[in-house]
């Protein structure tokens, strides 16, 4: 199947009689099958027409491909519970002087961020010239070096070595999995298919709680040592899997492979039908829109993510949510055991608290994730964001009330208030930004970009990660919950910037927000939609009422 052959066929007639700018009066509401509002109107009328087989083979793969990017981002989840819990385990502690919140822990903590900083540079320039599956490969590979020096340390600088090896490949993956998913998934099933990668965090997360809960219970250095070793499962799976999937369709666009690229789209988003209107249409975006000259061919040039006022907006973008979603309060969970410490509850309790609250965070990121195909991405950070602000807000206002007990005249139930809107606090975030840092950045970038965009997400997200893990122990040591308050206000300050600088993504080709990004006032383009109306007979009418 040749690019002739593609070429042949008019992306503009998906084989349906399209009206704009009716009277909404006009229509005849008898032979009305649906009414929906739609930012990209030639999206809504091939979907109208189109449909995908969500159980044929080759949606298998394209959900295979979804799979092992969510495995990529286990590693970073396993990671975060997993310090969480080895933090407060005796044999750890015994081993490298280590548990009590200070400077020595904020450093074995933080060493992660500055490997995940060093491998975001190498990142992009290695997913752009030998493909996103590459990227995964190279990075998960990294990981299963780092946790092999990690769980045969002997010594602390060992331990912080592998630690650094660890984030540098997790970076890379991690760069590599979301550009590979959101390139490779069907327009209608992005939001799902992307968005699920980064709960592969509460998937790593969740059995990283159940087995550290298990582990504590060995009296050996092997109750820490098994856990950091099972972290390189994912990376293995990985490892002997990606190479079996296809490459991301914009990727070989974008290196003039076009035929395979066309090929791509037919049979994995067009039920093998080259006339599909979502190939047919994709086909003219990719066209349109997709350099073979762009900025991915020099790994040197970042310019073109700053070069315009188009290129501006899409990285503003991805540096809020690459800063946000660090800074809202999420930081504070790689010190769980340390807050239900400081409220009262005793050292079982507080491994059982771990692994509950990281599993009511895992649910109710696959909720989000679900619906995350309909849901606007603006109204969901501006509401959630707001929420984060309010119940950390209450948590820090109870644990100030239990902090003025004396010992022995402990209120419990005023701890426990603390502990459930820290608790409610998480299912908040989870909703709102675990399956968002991974979508949105990657919906903003255009192809050329993509990678490069994704390892500036992944730095700034470094190095916010690092002022959490350095100066979390040692300001939480210090002030105890007076500390979160300076969260509680950061969050009603992102919820103000998002309500003036989110610029909505849902409901529209990658390729189609370029128009977006381009407008005089992207925010209030994006937010535009109009009535597509499909009747009984297939006709799409698109009804001009002023929104």
């Amino acid at each position: 199947m040749d690019d002739k052959h593609f070429a042949d066929t008019d992306p503009t007639e998906p084989e349906l009689v399209l009206v704009e700018n009716v009277s909404e009066h006009s229509l005849n509401k008898e032979e009305t099958a649906r009414i929906a509002r739609a930012g990209n109107v030639q999206f809504a009328v091939a979907l109208a027409k189109g449909h995908v087989d969500p159980w044929t083979r080759s949606a298998l793969v394209i959900y295979a491909c979804a799979g092992v990017a969510f495995l990529c981002s286990m590693g970073n989840g396993y990671d975060g519970s997993l310090m969480t819990a080895i933090n407060g385990m005796p044999f750890y502690e015994k081993k490298f002087n280590q548990g009590s919140l200070g400077v020595s822990t904020g450093i074995i903590f933080s060493i992660y961020t500055v490997g995940q900083m060093a491998g975001s540079l190498f990142a992009g320039p290695l997913c752009d010239k030998y493909g996103r599956r590459a990227g995964m490969f190279t990075g998960c590979l990294c990981i299963m070096l780092g946790s092999a020096i990690i769980a045969s340390s002997e010594q602390k600088k060992q331990f912080i070595g592998g630690r650094f090896v660890l984030g540098f490949g997790i970076a890379i993956a991690t760069i590599g999995a979301p550009t590979f998913t959101v390139e490779c998934a069907p327009p209608q099933w992005r939001g799902r298919l992307t968005s699920l990668y980064n709960t592969g965090w509460n998937g790593g997360a969740i059995p990283a709680a159940a087995i550290t809960l298990g582990c504590s219970k060995l009296q050996s250095d092997w109750s820490w040592r098994i856990p950091l070793i099972l972290q390189a499962f994912p990376a293995f799976v990985v490892v002997c899997t990606v190479w079996f999937l296809p490459e991301s369709p914009r990727w070989l666009m974008a290196h003039g492979r076009t035929e395979e690229a066309f090929a791509f789209l037919t049979k994995y988003h067009g039920n093998g039908n080259p006339n599909h209107p979502i190939v047919q249409l994709q086909i003219a975006e990719f066209r349109e829109s997709i350099r073979t000259d762009g900025s991915d061919k020099r790994w040197w040039d970042f310019r073109a993510l700053f070069a315009t006022k188009n290129a501006r907006w899409r990285s503003l973008m991805v540096v809020l949510m690459g800063l946000f979603g660090q800074m809202s309060g999420n930081g504070l969970g790689y010190f769980n055991l340390s807050i239900y410490q400081s409220l009262g509850f005793g050292k079982q309790m507080q491994f059982n608290m771990n692994l509950i609250g990281t599993c009511a965070s895992g649910v109710t990121a696959w909720v989000a994730v679900s619906l995350e195909d309909r849901m606007p991405r603006r109204k969901v950070l501006i509401i959630g964001t707001f929420l984060c602000a309010l119940t950390l807000a209450l948590n820090a206002g109870f644990s100030a009330k239990w902090a003025t007990y004396a010992a022995g005249e402990k209120n419990l139930a005023i701890g426990n208030a603390a502990v459930a809107f820290f608790f409610l606090f998480n299912v908040v975030y989870a909703f709102t930004y675990t399956p968002l840092q991974s979508l949105y950045p990657a919906e903003c970038l255009e192809t050329t970009t993509r990678a490069k965009g994704v390892s500036m997400k992944i730095f700034v997200i470094s190095c916010t990660s690092f002022i959490n893990l350095f100066c979390t122990p040692i300001a939480y040591g210090r002030i105890g919950w007076k500390y979160v308050l300076v969260f509680v206000g950061w969050d009603a300050f992102e919820t103000v910037i998002w309500h003036f600088f989110c610029v909505e993504t849902q409901g529209r080709t990658l390729e189609e927000l370029d128009e977006v990004f381009s407008a005089p006032n992207p925010v209030k383009a994006s937010i535009q939609k109009r009535k597509v109306v499909v009747n009984h007979t297939g006709d799409v009418k698109v009804v001009h009422d002023g929104a």
